[in-house]
């Protein structure tokens, strides 16, 4: 009620967040975000698909989400498939709006070759707020994605061959300004936190996982939890969600261009960071 959590936190702060790209080799970006005890992989590989029917001048994403055991003991055997799945549809809503990524980029040859990007999410440790740590990851992987140029060949009798850029520079890059990014909004009491830990997930009956864009427009909302949620109480919610969304993206941003800057001189923490 005071605006403060057991970690000295107000209730729109979130903990200190680590991202790091281009941590996997050989994926096409790539992106490992910790946030406090929850800690994100995502690797993306770009390759060559047929267009989809109703689409057929565009590319397209697949996700997929894979809870391992180690992460948390509920996750043995078949524990994490329920969770896992959850979090690909939820992924899969998120980006469904128009406009997100740029999928007319990613096609080669209208119904015939597309590139259709495959985002692998792992999930190593799950210290709460789960959602919005995988959506910032996926957000700096796509960022950190490069896709090879392709050149189109035909010859006299009209087949058509595919050559691909050698020049690691010569590149497709994404443009990430419309990725949303998820906020999950806790409540607790009369009030609601952001990025809530484990304890407070515990304490909270229902929740709101909206997904902002970075000039704060919604794209998509999911209650979840077994609680309800009165009107007025979702509205402020969504405000307080936009307000942060905008400014997670700011941080985000910021940080992707520092470490593009770098270049080749940075130094890669990696796993053992």
């Amino acid at each position: 009620q005071e605006d403060l959590r057991v970690d000295g936190r107000g209730c729109e702060d979130y903990r200190c967040a680590e991202v790091e790209t281009d941590v996997v080799s050989n994926t096409s970006g790539s992106a490992r975000v910790k946030l406090g005890h929850t800690d994100i992989l995502v690797g993306i590989k770009a390759e060559m698909g047929t267009p989809k029917l109703e689409k057929p001048d565009e590319g397209y994403l697949e996700f997929f989400v894979d809870c391992s055991a180690n992460a948390t003991p509920e996750f043995e055997g078949r524990g994490g498939e329920e969770l896992g799945s959850e979090i690909a549809n939820t992924l899969y809503r998120v980006f469904s709006s128009e406009g997100t990524v740029d999928l007319k980029s990613l096609c080669i040859n209208p119904r015939e070759h597309c590139w259709v990007l495959y985002v692998d999410v792992l999930l190593l440790e799950c210290g709460g707020n789960l959602f919005d740590a995988i959506s910032v990851a996926v957000k700096a992987a796509l960022f950190n994605t490069r896709i090879p140029k392709v050149r189109v060949l035909e010859d006299e009798e009209g087949s058509k061959e595919i050559e691909l850029s050698d020049d690691p520079y010569d590149c497709l890059r994404l443009s990430v300004d419309n990725v949303p990014c998820i906020v999950t909004l806790n409540k607790i009491g009369y009030r609601h936190v952001v990025d809530a830990t484990l304890q407070e997930e515990a304490c909270s009956l229902a929740s709101l996982l909206i997904s902002v864009t970075s000039k704060g427009a919604l794209t998509s909302m999911k209650k979840m939890g077994k609680g309800s949620l009165d009107p007025e109480s979702i509205f402020e919610m969504m405000e307080t969600g936009k307000r942060v969304g905008k400014s997670l993206h700011t941080a985000l941003q910021k940080i992707l261009d520092e470490e593009e800057n770098l270049g080749t001189s940075r130094q890669k923490v990696g796993f053992l960071g």
